[in-house]
């Protein structure tokens, strides 16, 4: 068998340009690059023994063979294996197959068998020459890229399991909570990896094809162990790394009799009372920075349950201790909504002392801007407040010390990488706090944030009325509008969100545009306003003024809405399609209302299509909004129905989310591997850097950010 390099130090061939595209470049990771699927050629199967529904191997030969024209071209091969015959339909063929499968050729065909009027069909079977041994192990299909034949990524797998080093990197004490297994020679021990990866790699048939499948061999078992231990040996070294790390230490000076402390006077301003789990989280974070290590704190909060109160406590904790501090946000909206409630808050008590609160977005002007930067590079801007804008290069902070990022999960990895840069001239790193209002279900937490400390506000503001959600067909839209009309009337304020449509931002904004020349024609008298992301930063902040100060009592929008807007009054909130949505998106749209004394109602419009109706995923959404507000229930159905991807964002950009352990699935596993990392990283190093280094490569930076 020619040996296939994982690295060629020539120009590399089309093939192995495509292997390096999907990350397989050294000899373990192609020994990790393990099959989607397994197809039985271990046996011949009669085609009189085969069910309709079955994939089978079989051995026959041509009987006839003809090109066919109508109702379409395509290539039709009748074969019989002395039991019965079965017709080969192939759409589309090579002028050559014709004459290669002519009539007394005998061939190895492999296919789905159907049934029919016409007898035994496959429609494009694969097939080879008859003869020769039959293989005497599952043939595995591999996960592939265009251009990448199978033939060539076993090939290559075949001589990377022959080469590559995999010695044990388990402490002997550690052994993962995998039962043992019994196979024709009895009780059998764990597998150790080479034995799991050989054994996956080329599967005996006598296995399940079932225990393949679902992951629940024990070979699939030990990898899926010694996958999550290298995440959390990645993270808590991450945790190590930055406890090495120096950073500002804030406190807050001694009250002096006759001048209360800023925090104190921030406190007395405010218009309400903090809840007991916000006052528990400021003083969590307060001790973190406190400390002279960075604190890298996730702050957890429901849509409404006041994160942007504690940022602001946070915040003046750091201004009070002499330094910046900046916050930034995703959208223009949400941080214009940030800046408006923190100028409101801060600036009186900042003005007298010479400092302000600075805004920094991507629309400003040149002289508006360079007017910010100068205030933030003389320290004269004790708070900035922004979008990506604050983390350009040519943003000098004066003393950065603490950095907010709301919605975290909506930045990458590079962006917080620059934030956290700015105090590196200084040889210290800024507190990072990080604020999400997507809940993160326990196991997600357990594995992909393990390096983070986290608090969460579990409680809502008292006033907060619950959210009534109701599940509407479409057809049901006039009646719907006519029951708004009533609403208007009393001077309540209604939200519509119309779909974002990816494939194209034109079909997404001519969708909002006609949903608002509809409603405003079926509603005279009145004022129904636009939002989408095609208007300027100006049109947008004059739109939402207008609904802000109820002038306008409805407000047709796309997404942009989704976070920070925040009008008391609005008790309404449509949303339409709703099945094209994300749970935790649909979520964050109905907590735009709720937010006053009134008792408010989501409605979710959804639509059945072309199909006539819905998919099951839609019914489990629309099910799980309609029965529970609680975010972090929300949070548990929406990693059940869509996996972690959507919760991590750009968090993991660059690498691989988990490929073989299973969040659900896989809690034993994962608590078995949270305990051993930290007591690996301290007493087996050697053996914790080779498990890093196998499984992840690089990629452990990206999980550090």
């Amino acid at each position: 068998m020619p040996a296939v390099p994982a690295v060629s130090a020539a120009k590399p061939s089309p093939a192995q340009q495509a292997m390096r595209k999907l990350g397989l470049v050294r000899d373990i990771d192609l020994a990790l690059h393990l099959p989607l699927r397994y197809e039985d050629e271990t046996r011949i199967t009669l085609l009189k023994n085969a069910r309709e529904g079955d994939s089978v191997q079989i051995e026959a030969t041509v009987t006839a063979c003809e090109v066919q024209q109508r109702p379409r071209r395509m290539l039709k091969v009748t074969v019989d294996d002395g039991s019965a015959s079965c017709v080969l339909t192939f759409f589309s063929f090579y002028a050559s197959q014709p004459k290669a499968m002519a009539v007394g050729t005998r061939w190895r065909i492999r296919g789905e068998v159907k049934g029919g009027f016409w007898g035994r069909q496959m429609q494009h079977p694969s097939y080879k020459a008859a003869g020769g041994e039959l293989p005497q192990a599952l043939t595995p299909i591999y996960p592939v890229a265009a251009g990448l034949p199978q033939a060539y990524v076993r090939r290559a797998i075949a001589t990377a399991l022959r080469r590559v080093s995999l010695p044990e990197t388990l402490p002997p004490d550690a052994q993962p909570p995998i039962a043992n297994y019994w196979n024709e020679n009895g009780l059998q021990p764990l597998p150790s990896l080479r034995e799991a990866l050989l054994f996956l790699h080329n599967p005996t048939p006598d296995v399940a094809l079932s225990a393949l499948e679902d992951h629940s061999h024990p070979a699939w078992q030990r990898l899926k162990a010694e996958e999550l231990l290298a995440q959390q040996l990645s993270q808590y070294q991450a945790r190590q790394a930055r406890a090495r790390l120096q950073a500002p230490v804030l406190q807050v000076p001694a009250s002096q009799a006759e001048q209360p402390s800023l925090v104190e006077q921030l406190r007395a301003a405010l218009p309400f009372a903090l809840t007991p789990a916000q006052e528990r989280v400021c003083r969590e974070i307060a001790a973190d920075m406190a400390r002279p290590q960075p604190m890298h704190r996730l702050l957890q909060g429901d849509v409404g349950s006041g994160k942007t109160v504690v940022a602001a406590l946070s915040a003046m904790v750091c201004i009070a201790a002499g330094w910046q501090c900046a916050l930034m946000a995703p959208t223009e909206i949400l941080a214009e909504q940030h800046f408006g409630k923190l100028v409101g808050w801060l600036e009186p008590i900042l003005a007298p002392l010479g400092k302000q609160v600075a805004w920094l977005a991507g629309a400003q002007k040149k002289k508006e801007r360079a007017a910010m930067l100068e205030l933030v590079a003389s320290g004269q801007a004790a708070l900035v407040v922004g979008t990506h804008a604050v983390i350009q290069e040519q943003v000098q902070f004066h003393n950065l010390a603490l950095a907010v990022i709301d919605e975290q999960h909506r930045f990458g990895v590079a962006q917080r990488l620059a934030l956290r840069s700015k105090l590196a001239h200084a040889g210290l790193e800024p507190h990072l706090l990080m604020m999400s209002a997507t809940p993160i279900p326990r196991t997600l937490a357990m594995s992909y944030y393990a390096d983070l400390d986290v608090s969460v506000i579990d409680a809502l503001p008292p006033g907060r009325t619950p959210i009534v959600t109701r599940v509407l067909p479409d057809s049901r839209k006039d009646e719907l509008i006519a029951r708004l009309a009533a609403q208007l009337a009393q001077g309540r304020q209604v939200y519509w969100v119309c779909p974002l449509i990816e494939e194209s931002e034109t079909l997404d904004l001519s969708n909002a545009t006609a949903t608002h020349a509809e409603l405003s024609a079926a509603l005279p008298g009145v004022l129904v306003g636009l939002l989408h992301s095609r208007m300027s930063a100006a049109e947008k902040k004059a739109v939402m003024q207008m609904f802000a100060s109820g002038q306008m009592g409805l407000l047709v929008a796309t997404t942009v809405i989704e976070v920070g807007v925040d009008v008391p009054n609005a008790s309404l909130m449509v949303i339409e399609h709703a099945e094209r949505f994300g749970l935790s998106q649909l979520h964050q749209l109905r907590g735009r209302v709720g937010r006053g004394a009134v008792a408010s109602a989501c409605v979710l419009l959804y639509s059945v299509g072309d199909s006539g109706k819905l998919s099951d995923s839609g019914k489990e959404r629309l099910r799980a909004m309609a029965e529970t507000n609680d975010g972090f229930e929300i949070a548990r159905r929406d990693l059940e129905i869509r996996g972690p991807g959507e919760f991590l964002g750009a968090r993991q950009s660059g690498t691989a989310m988990l490929r073989f352990a299973d969040l659900d699935q896989d809690g034993v596993l994962l608590e078995w591997a949270q305990e051993l990392a930290p007591r690996m990283l301290t007493h087996y190093p050697r053996q914790a850097q080779q498990h890093i280094e196998r499984w992840l490569g690089s990629k452990a930076e990206y999980l550090k950010a």
